[in-house]
This record gives C-alpha cells, structure tokens and sequence, in this order.
C-alpha cells in the first residue's frame, strides 16, 4: 500500500512531464528556441528552489531545532557536497539529466522524424533494466515483471507509431535521440550513488545549476536570446512558469523522491506513460486525433506497469 503512494506520484511526475512536449511547441512557435526554452526553464527552477532552500529553516527552527537536531542538521541550507567525488557526480547529473539530455533529444529533431525521437527516447526504461541491473542486482526485475515491462514498451510502440509501421530511418538524428534515451538511463544509474545520502532536495537543485552551467558553452555556437518583448507575452511567460515552476522544479523533485522509495528501474518505467499524456494534451490543446492505435496501446502500457509494478503475482 506505501508503494502505492510512490507510484501515483511517479504516474503524475510523468504525466505532467508529458505534457511538455506541448507547451514547448507552443513557445518554438513564439519564437523561441530549445536550448532558450531549456535554459530559461532550468534557471528559473534553480531560482526558486535555492529561495525555498534558504527560507525553509526560517519555518522550521525552533522545536525542531532542539528536538530533533539531526534532522535539522539535514535541512539546512548547503552549496557543495560532502567531497569532491559527490560534486562530480552532481555535476554528471546537470548533464545526464539537463543539459546533454534536452540537446541531444531537440537536436535530433533535427535530424529525423518525432516519432523515431519519441520511440527511441521513450524507450529508455527497457535499457535502463538492463544497465543498472549489472550493476545492482536488487533493481533486478523478475520474470513476470520483465513480461510487464516488454508489454508496456510494445503498448508505447503502438501509441507513437500510430499504426505507421515504417521507420525512416537518421543514423544522425537516431544516434542524437538514442543519445537522449542513454542520458536519462545513467542520470537513474548516478542517482544510485547519492540519493541514500542526500536529499532529493539538495540533488534537484545541483542538477538545476550543472545543467545551466554545462549548457552555457552551447551559446558560443549560436549567441542569442530571446527579447523583452517576447519574454513577457502573456502566453510565453505563463508557459516558462509552467516549465520552470512545475514541470522542473516541482517534478524533478517529486521524481528524485520516488526513485529513493522505489528503485530506479521501477520508477524509470513509467516513461513509457509519457506519449499518452502527450497525445491526450495534444488533442486538446492541437486539436491532434486520438486513434485505436492509441486506446489499444495505452491499454497495453497500463497492464504491463501493473505487472511490472507488482513484487509478487497472485
């Protein structure tokens, strides 16, 4: 019943995550570009959880203080690691989960069509079991629980390719996307090594500022910015906010917390969720269709996570 919990906040951290694919369109149409959406998302995710970070011991001192002093000790306010081996991994997070990732997986756009991006980014919970399963073998998934996870990567076939069964194939643009696909697995295997120490509050907030910071090199290559006047249209702003605030700050948050409860493997696994939050936000927002391709392969994502979610079958 406790995982349970962790699990309906895994199923919303993605299902909002989802639906970033949407509102990212909608400021590319404004005139902004990946890097500039990223960016700005990430600096104002940083901002406002090193606030938090700073004023939080100002509401709990007190009692707390006296009567519980090592958990005091874990809320204060701190900028580095304990040693310079924690640091680098926080940086490798900034990179794994920030900054590579999101250029490697806009770039490829570039290159090759949405769907192959969709189906080889999304299809990083298959490669995830297997990676961070050599290395530790409690995240090692049973036999009924790897059926449920190669159900719900076919029902997330289904839904991206939508009954185009042709891939058209970019070693350039598939290479840039499986690239994506292979950062967010060892963005879950580096978690492994901090997330017991730390908390998912601390890690957030390096991720925020190493992806900023590694992504600043990029704007030697393309040096531009987006104007005043198209920062603050209602339309931009509301959807930075969103990205910044909640689809970043808020989600990568609630996802490190869930990995510490769950395990990186079952928690990576509801990725596969993330094309029918984006189909369904699409449909209302785009006026994009939704298909029988789409219902069946949503029912296949939902039974395989309900097996593969499962430490026992009855």
């Amino acid at each position: 019943m406790k995982d349970n919990i962790f699990h309906i906040v895994a199923f919303f951290t993605v299902a909002i995550w989802g639906t970033t694919f949407v509102w990212t369109k909608l400021l590319i149409i404004n005139g902004l570009s990946p890097a500039q959406i990223f960016t700005l998302r990430f600096i104002i995710a940083y901002v406002m959880l090193t606030a938090f970070s700073l004023l939080r011991p100002l509401f709990l001192r007190g009692k707390l203080k006296t009567a519980y002093p090592e958990k005091w000790r874990k809320i204060q306010h701190k900028w580095v690691a304990d040693n310079w081996r924690d640091e680098l991994v926080m940086a490798a997070l900034g990179v794994t989960g920030g900054s590579l990732y999101f250029l490697s997986e806009n770039e490829a756009l570039r290159f090759t069509t949405a769907t192959n991006v969709s189906l080889i980014v999304c299809s990083c919970p298959l490669f995830a079991a297997i990676v961070i399963g050599m290395f530790y073998k409690s995240e090692r998934f049973r036999l009924w629980q790897t059926v449920g996870s190669l159900l719900a990567f076919a029902g997330m076939a289904i839904v991206v390719l939508n009954g185009r069964f042709v891939l058209h194939l970019s070693p350039i643009g598939d290479g840039l996307a499986f690239t994506a696909c292979m950062c967010w697995v060892f963005y879950s295997l580096l978690m492994k090594l901090v997330m017991d120490r730390y908390s998912a509050l601390f890690i957030t907030r390096k991720v925020f500022f190493y992806g900023v910071l590694t992504i600043l090199p990029y704007y030697l290559i393309e040096p531009d910015m987006p104007s005043a006047e198209v920062l603050f249209r209602p339309k931009v702003m509301v959807n930075l906010l969103f990205l910044g605030c909640v689809a970043s700050m808020l989600c990568y948050l609630t996802w490190s917390w869930c990995m510490a409860k769950l395990g990186a493997v079952k928690c990576t696994n509801w990725v596969y969720f993330n094309p029918i939050t984006t189909i369904i936000v699409a449909w209302f927002v785009l006026d994009e269709q939704i298909t029988l391709f789409f219902l069946v392969g949503s029912l296949f994502i939902l039974s395989g996570m309900y097996m593969s979610g499962r430490k026992k079958l009855k």
